[in-house]
C-alpha cells in the first residue's frame, strides 16, 4: 500500500480551486496529457507524459514514494483513468476530485437534458458498436478518438436523417460548439478532444423516465401479430419469432440484417431490445408497412428496398442476420449472409427440400448448425369443448460463430 495517496483532478478548463491547487504544487510527480500539464505551467522535471499504453506512467507512479498528482479531463471516472489506476494502485489509495464530464458539458452547452442519453466511446475501441447505438437510439453522446472523430462517424451515420452537435476543446479558450447534419460534419476537419452528440429528435421522449440512458426493458417480447400490420396473415408468428430472437441475441451495440422482412416483426423486436437493424425487403407496399410498423412501436429501422442479394453487398456489417425470404437466389442468398455476419445467421424455412442444403452452406462458411423443427397450436374454444388450432410449421436453421 501507497503511504501517500494518489490525487487525480479533474479538469473542465476552470482555474483550479484551492484543495486541488495545492495538491498540485505539493506533489513530487505529476502525471497527464501533455497540453494539461503545460496549460498549468507544470515543470519537467516532475511532470509524466500520458502515451501509448500508460505503462510508463503507471511504472513512474509506482517508483515515486511522496505525493502524486494524476490530470485528466472532466470526471476521471466516466470512461477515465481512475480504471486503470485503482486496478492498479487499489481504490481506496486514490483522492478523486472530479470536474463535470464532457458529455455533461456538451449537453449543457446546447441546453437539453441527458438522463435519457446513451453514452458511447470509440476512444481506443472498435467503433462499430458505438456507431450501431446511433443507429438505434434517438440521443447518443459518443466521446470519439483522433483516428475516429466526427467526420468519420457522420459519414457512416450519413443518410439516416440525424443532427450533430459536435463539442470540442470545452471549457478552453478555444472551445468551439457547432450544429450541422451529417454532410456539414463529415466535410470538416476537428480538433481533440471533442465530444458529438447524435440526435434524432422526432424520436427523444419529453416525457421523464425513470433509468438513465433509457434502456428501460420492453413490456414484453415476441409481441402478437395484431400488433404489427401486416399482408393476409404473412408475419412470422410470435412464438416462432420468440425462438428466432434467443438464437439471434440482439442487444445494444449489434446490428441484425432482416432479410425479406416482410411486415418488419422481426427487425422490430429487435430494435425494442437495443439493436440496430436494417430491413431488407424488395416490395415497395411491403417497406411502407416496416415504415408504419416501426414507428407504431417507437423505433428506428433502416430500410434498404431490393433484392437480395444484391441489395446487401454494400451494407454495413451484421452481428446476426435472420433470413426470412430469399426467392430464387436461396443459396447465394444464405452463403452471402454466412459469410458477412460476425455471430449468427438464422433462417426459417417451409419446405422440406431447402433444409439440408441450407445447414450445408452455414457449416461450409464455418458455422456451427442447429437445425429445429417448430409446430405451434393454440386453443380454441368450440361450444363447450376445445381444440387445438394449427397455427404454423417451420424449420429453423441457425448457425454460430464457434
Amino acid at each position: 500500500m501507497r503511504r501517500e495517496s494518489i490525487a487525480v483532478i479533474g479538469l473542465d478548463g476552470r482555474q483550479l480551486d484551492e484543495e486541488a491547487g495545492r495538491l498540485l504544487r505539493d506533489a513530487l510527480l505529476v502525471v497527464g496529457g501533455r497540453r494539461h500539464l503545460e496549460m498549468l505551467g507544470v515543470e519537467r522535471e516532475r511532470a509524466v507524459v500520458l502515451k501509448g499504453d500508460l505503462s510508463e506512467a503507471l511504472d513512474r507512479i509506482e517508483g515515486t514514494n511522496g505525493p502524486i498528482v494524476v490530470l485528466a479531463s472532466g470526471d476521471p471516472g466516466f470512461f477515465g483513468i481512475v480504471r486503470l489506476l485503482s486496478g492498479r494502485f487499489g481504490g481506496e489509495n486514490l483522492r478523486i476530485l472530479p470536474a463535470p464530464s464532457s458529455v455533461a458539458l456538451a449537453f449543457a452547452r446546447v441546453g437539453l437534458s441527458w438522463d435519457d442519453a446513451v453514452t458511447v466511446s470509440a476512444h481506443g475501441r472498435d467503433p462499430r458498436r458505438a456507431i450501431n447505438v446511433c443507429r438505434a437510439h434517438p440521443k447518443v453522446a459518443v466521446l470519439t478518438a483522433p483516428d475516429f472523430g466526427p467526420a468519420e462517424l457522420a459519414r457512416d451515420l450519413d443518410g439516416l436523417g440525424r443532427n450533430f452537435v459536435v463539442a470540442e476543446k470545452l471549457g478552453e479558450r478555444d472551445e468551439r460548439v457547432f450544429h450541422g447534419a451529417a454532410a456539414a460534419i463529415a466535410g470538416m476537419s476537428w480538433k481533440d478532444p471533442n465530444v458529438v452528440l447524435v440526435l434524432e429528435e422526432k424520436r427523444v421522449s419529453p416525457t421523464k423516465g425513470w433509468v438513465s440512458a433509457g434502456f428501460g426493458s420492453p413490456e414484453r417480447w415476441a409481441l402478437p401479430e395484431d400488433k404489427f400490420e401486416h399482408r393476409s396473415g404473412m408475419i412470422t408468428k410470435s412464438a416462432t419469432r420468440a425462438f428466432l430472437l434467443s438464437r439471434l441475441g440482439p442487444g445494444p451495440g449489434d446490428l441484425i440484417w432482416d432479410v425479406g422482412a416482410g411486415s418488419g416483426s422481426v427487425a422490430i423486436e429487435c430494435a425494442r431490445l437495443g439493436a440496430a437493424t436494417i430491413a431488407v425487403e424488395c416490395d415497395s407496399e411491403s417497406c411502407a408497412r416496416i415504415s408504419r410498423n416501426a414507428e407504431c412501436h417507437g423505433v428506428h429501422v433502416q430500410l434498404t428496398e431490393g433484392e437480395a442479394p444484391e441489395a446487401l453487398r454494400d451494407l454495413p456489417e451484421p452481428d446476426a442476420v435472420f433470413v426470412g425470404g430469399t426467392g430464387g437466389n436461396f443459396e447465394e442468398i444464405v452463403k452471402l449472409c454466412a459469410v458477412s455476419a460476425r455471430r449468427s445467421v438464422v433462417l426459417t424455412l417451409v419446405g422440406l427440400e431447402r433444409v439440408v442444403p441450407a445447414a450445408q452452406i452455414l457449416e461450409d462458411c464455418g458455422l456451427e448448425v442447429e437445425t429445429t423443427f417448430l409446430q405451434t397450436s393454440r386453443m380454441k374454444g368450440v361450444g363447450g369443448l376445445h381444440r387445438l388450432a394449427a397455427e404454423s410449421n417451420a424449420f429453423v436453421v441457425s448457425g454460430s460463430r464457434p
